[in-house]
């Protein structure tokens, strides 16, 4: 007890001395600072001087980007839910081939995102620059860019994993079959030019945004865009090996629907950063009452969304698909993000649902068309990222968009998306790049391309 007491009183003893080394060089700093320039005028303390008063920009600048800071980190992590949502609803033997897709999308995209992207979609965030409605370039990597709420770097970061998703959404929809080297190209492109130039037209200040088009946090910027480049690369690549048989559809399920699951969640738990931290501000009463509306939009909608594509399913198939209801979870986060921000709760469950609806449609259609596309990419972030956007001409909100406004920008987005991929596939597959032979494709990517497999358990089954 004497030792504890004895600990207690020099720590009591201590803390006054510490506090005021803490806040002594601030003092002193003024101090020297004041006489220096007065009597001497000494030009280095001078600048000293002003560099300490504006080094601290407050409690709330700290808050905004240690939250924008979070958001991103949380949007990353969705990296791992489209892995997972990918490598669960595609075969064993395409595992490999999926996570690297995956993986090389990220480290492609913050790149390019950085030297290039950046510049491109955010041109008047650089000194100087002065960019057309339609195309405009600030510079390379950050340099240049002037100040804001944010860090420069934390608000690169925040958009860079957005054009990583953009990127990402398209792995599935060509999964099975297309080689690593072409799929290496498209990434780049999407995220140095495609997704920066139409994300400049809304996000950056663009013809878009001077036209009142609403996109609060990327159901047609990012989620339109990937979901259409996506059906471009389904159509030119076509359908794999044995998916139409004599004009039937032939279900090829995935291996793990565990992994599937999963992925789901993590997505659902990163839409959190991707929604509410669309708002770009978080330390005033209004902004972060606006971030927790998101939050409640969302997880409404994709509530929604899952439980209406679960019972359409039942009721068509006479059984709950399971597949249907992770991606009707997911269609109804897409299809909220455009508006997440201005429908009310209720109304997000009106968008959620509908959503849910259009999930079972766009599957049954791309089935009709034949069109092959293993995880629903198209359907979940291409349908489903129209109807967000358009929602906000079709249903009571508050953000002033009109029906002909919302049409007119979806369209554009996802035109430009499908478009100009559809002419790099139609490049790709006329050069021989883009399709793998028949057999690399019944052998499975995994081992054609990379030469290993997913699991050790398929090396020892194929040795025996």
């Amino acid at each position: 007890m004497p030792l504890l007491l004895g600990g207690l009183l020099g720590c009591m003893l201590l803390l006054p001395s510490i506090a005021v080394g803490q806040e002594e060089p601030d003092g002193a700093a003024g101090v020297v600072a004041v006489e220096s320039a007065t009597e001497a005028e000494t030009p280095a303390v001078v600048e000293v001087e002003e560099e300490a008063e504006t080094a601290d920009l407050g409690v709330g600048f700290a808050l905004d980007n240690m939250f924008l800071f979070l958001a991103a980190a949380m949007v990353f992590l969705m990296q791992a839910g489209f892995a997972m949502v990918e490598a669960g609803f595609n075969a064993q033997k395409n595992t490999v081939n999926v996570l690297f897709k995956n993986s090389m999308d990220i480290c492609i995209g913050v790149l390019l995102f950085f030297v290039v992207g950046y510049g491109i979609m955010y041109p008047g965030d650089y000194a100087g620059a002065d960019p057309s409605p339609y195309f405009g370039f600030g510079g390379f990597g950050l340099d240049g860019v002037t100040g804001s709420t944010f860090t420069p770097e934390v608000g690169w970061l925040f958009q860079a994993v957005f054009a990583a998703t953009a990127a990402t959404i398209v792995s599935g929809a060509v999964a099975g079959r297309m080689k690593v080297g072409a799929y290496l190209i498209y990434s780049a492109l999407l995220t140095a030019l495609i997704y920066p130039i139409s994300g400049y037209w809304k996000w950056g200040g663009g013809w878009l945004d001077q036209m009142g088009f609403v996109d609060f946090a990327g159901s047609a910027v990012v989620h339109g865009v990937g979901g259409f480049a996506g059906l471009a690369g389904a159509l030119v690549l076509g359908p794999r090996i044995g998916r139409f048989v004599n004009g039937k559809s032939m279900p090829m399920p995935g291996h793990s629907l565990p992994l599937a699951a999963l992925g789901v969640f993590i997505l659902w738990f990163g839409w959190y950063g991707f929604n509410p931290g669309s708002q770009l501000a978080f330390q005033g009463t209004e902004d972060i009452t606006v971030a927790m509306h998101c939050a409640v939009t969302t997880t409404l909608a994709a509530g929604a969304g899952g439980l209406v594509a679960t019972l359409c399913s039942w009721g068509l198939f006479g059984k709950p698909d399971l597949s249907m209801g992770l991606n009707g979870i997911l269609g109804g986060l897409v299809g909220i993000t455009a508006c997440c921000d201005c429908m009310s709760s209720w109304m997000s469950i009106v968008v959620g649902g509908v959503a849910g609806v259009l999930i079972i449609l766009g599957v049954v259609m791309l089935d009709k068309l034949r069109i092959d596309d293993p995880v629903g990419a198209w359907p979940v972030h291409g349908l489903c990222g129209v109807w967000g956007c358009m929602a906000i001409g079709l249903l009571p909100n508050s953000s002033g968009g009109t029906f002909m406004t919302q049409l007119i920008g979806t369209s554009a987005i996802c035109a430009w998306s499908f478009g100009t991929m559809a002419i790099l596939f139609v490049i790709l597959n006329a050069s021989g790049l883009l399709r793998v032979s028949p057999e690399e494709e019944q052998t499975g990517l995994d081992i054609s391309e990379h030469g290993m497999h997913a699991y050790p358990s398929e090396s020892l089954t194929q040795a025996s």
